[in-house]
């Protein structure tokens, strides 16, 4: 991925500099697929889903069977 490059001016003093610099930033697009890409979540795998599944069933059985002993 490419960087971004940005070179003091001959007359430009160190709180110029950081501004262009983010402004660059912002122009570049980088901050926002960085923040973009922090809260991104994967797709869970077929297995995954498979075994969620399964335990949601095994659960809900349990449940139903302590409600019929009135447990619950």
């Amino acid at each position: 991925m490419p960087g971004l490059k940005v070179e003091k001016k001959e007359k430009e003093n160190s709180r110029q500099l950081a501004g262009r610099f983010i402004r660059g930033l912002r122009r570049s697009g980088l901050v926002y697929r960085a923040k973009k890409a922090r809260f991104n979540e994967r797709p869970k795998s077929d297995k995954l889903k498979k075994k969620t599944a399964l335990r949601k069933i095994r659960i809900k059985e349990e449940r139903k069977e302590l409600e019929k002993l009135g447990k619950v």
